[in-house]
């Protein structure tokens, strides 16, 4: 198990931060600029599924 937040790469040096890690076979999703809001979490199919779009 992976918990540890993680920027991505794709991050711009504008604060603009999307971070993730991976907590219990899921993966969550943050705004780095606001750690304590909400976080978005996906099912690994969903994640993939997400992925494979994104990559279309």
């Amino acid at each position: 198990m992976d918990s540890q937040w993680r920027k991505s790469t794709r991050s711009g040096s504008n604060g603009a931060c999307v971070e993730a890690r991976c907590v219990d076979q899921a993966v969550e999703i943050r705004d780095s600029k606001n750690a304590a809001g909400p976080v978005l979490r996906f099912d690994g199919q969903s994640w993939s599924a997400f992925l494979r779009t994104l990559k279309r």
